[in-house]
């Protein structure tokens, strides 16, 4: 999983140690997202996985408004390769 985390995090990534820029933040929050969403698929009950989720979406949505607030051209740029709605 470790490795599938870092294969997915390459195209945003400043440098190779670089875990801290937004565009990294927001490709970290949006694995841990699709990790949480295919749990619940299987496990609709779970309800610390569904407040997990809800507290991800919301930190990955104030990460998008700040980059949309100061770089719009990485802010798109982020949003095409993680295929999110604009």
């Amino acid at each position: 999983m470790k490795q599938e985390l870092q294969e997915f995090l390459k195209p945003f990534q400043r440098h190779d140690k670089d875990n801290g820029s937004p565009e990294v933040q927001i490709a970290i929050l949006s694995f841990e997202i699709s990790l949480l969403q295919s749990h619940l698929e299987a496990h609709s009950n779970d309800i610390d996985a569904k407040r997990s989720l809800l507290k991800k979406v919301a930190r990955r949505r104030k990460y998008l408004k700040y980059l949309k607030d100061n770089s719009l051209e990485r802010y798109t740029l982020v949003s095409k390769k993680l295929k999110l709605k604009i």
